[in-house]
């Protein structure tokens, strides 16, 4: 049987453009190498499924995707987050909203995600082959004529679309096959690193930091005294490093392996200026008979204080009202500018995305179709689209999804 379309990987983008692709009447088989289809998408929100970021003006939705938001603008003008919403709605997923616009399902469970996506795919008469692992894909004049799988069988189709997503989470099949196909295509692929991912750190005091959580907090990526890229919002210091969205929305800018001179710059108190915080601390300290470790306990967690001691270089069981205006600016600057050597990022083992993938120059906007393989489209995380935390990088998959099923149908 020669198929209308064959989608390679049954994961969020894969389900997405079979289902579509079937609902307009299209035959359509779906390839996907693990036991079930949507391994990842069970992961994702700590299995909760953070379905979207509902931010309904597709612009300013685009615009969260940095450099690949020009990219993304047609098809998030064609199927938005609120789109999204609705599809699983329709779809039997009641949805809620969380803090910053994160839409999750009702049930807090990734399964009901899933489910409805396999409704859809089973409605619209989708074949999903499992245990399916693409051993190559065969070209001939810049078209695709057949996928041979690891089992020797080959799967014909008149269209084709590649939604294998990136390398992060290998354990559920998604190991980065898709970057050796599409290279011996002749398509560029943009270098890979983890993102997504906890930051790790070469600081001498960061184990003692383990466990600290801070909310709001602004962080600047530095080298060579330049901002690379800055982040606001929720840390959590690990063993080895800095994790939480703050450091994660981070992640997506430092390659690997990281550059030497990286450091970032963290504030704790990113509402107050230099001067104005000045001001707070002297009030706080001014006429204080209590220990120096004892006010900074009034603003700050127990957890951080012995490790600004050893930065300050003086002691904290003095009095409040002996600290001297200059030990007063070091604390301040200390707690405004807190310096953190980076050594590089954790493993795609523990990263939500891949940073890189398919160079974007090389796929038509409109439809997802690669523009050096006249049957190819591909789709997700395989391209190289990095969104932030919160829903966004689901949103490429279903955005992406659903309009190169339609372009492939």
């Amino acid at each position: 049987m020669i198929y209308d379309v064959a989608v390679i990987g049954g994961g969020a983008s894969g389900l997405m453009a079979a289902g579509r692709a079937a609902e307009l009447g299209a035959s359509v088989i779906v390839l996907e190498k693990n036991k079930m289809a949507g391994v990842k998408l069970l992961m994702t929100g700590g299995m909760r499924c953070n379905l979207t970021n509902l931010i309904t003006d597709y612009k300013t939705l685009a615009s969260k995707y940095g450099p690949a938001g020009r990219f993304l603008v047609s098809a998030l003008a064609r199927f938005g987050s609120s789109d999204t919403v609705d599809f699983f709605e329709g779809h039997g997923v009641k949805t809620k909203i969380e803090n910053n616009n994160r839409v999750f399902p009702v049930t807090d469970n990734a399964r009901s995600v899933l489910k409805a996506l396999m409704d859809y795919n089973q409605t619209g008469g989708v074949e999903i082959r499992l245990e399916a692992a693409v051993k190559d894909i065969m070209t001939e004049s810049g078209h695709i004529t057949e996928v041979v799988l690891m089992s020797g069988q080959r799967v014909q189709a008149k269209k084709y679309i590649i939604a294998t997503g990136g390398k992060s989470y290998p354990g559920s099949g998604s190991t980065g096959d898709a970057n050796a196909w599409l290279e011996k295509m002749g398509h560029r692929i943009m270098p890979l690193s983890p993102g997504l991912v906890a930051i790790l750190l070469n600081d001498k005091y960061i184990s003692e930091l383990e466990g600290l959580s801070r909310t709001d907090v602004s962080l600047e990526l530095m080298a060579g005294g330049k901002t690379i890229a800055s982040s606001y919002g929720d840390i959590l210091f690990t063993a080895s490093g800095l994790s939480g969205p703050a450091a994660f929305n981070l992640s997506r800018s430092i390659s690997a392996p990281a550059a030497p001179d990286l450091q970032i710059i963290a504030d704790f108190f990113p509402d107050f200026e230099v001067e104005e915080f000045d001001g707070r601390l002297a009030e706080l300290f001014a006429g204080n008979v209590k220990t120096i470790k004892n006010c900074l306990g009034e603003i700050l967690p127990p957890k951080l204080i012995p490790v600004l001691e050893k930065l300050a270089g003086f002691d904290f069981e003095r009095r409040g009202n002996s600290v001297t205006k200059t030990e007063r600016l070091k604390i301040g600057a200390l707690l405004k500018g807190w310096r953190l050597d980076v050594q590089g990022l954790d493993s795609y083992d523990r990263a939500m995305i891949t940073v890189g993938g398919l160079d974007l120059k090389e796929v038509d906007p409109k439809t997802m179709r690669s523009k050096l393989i006249d049957n190819l489209f591909v789709v997700g995380e395989a391209l190289d689209i990095a969104g932030p935390s919160g829903g966004f990088n689901l949103q490429v998959c279903w955005s992406t999804g659903r309009i190169a099923g339609e372009a492939a149908a």
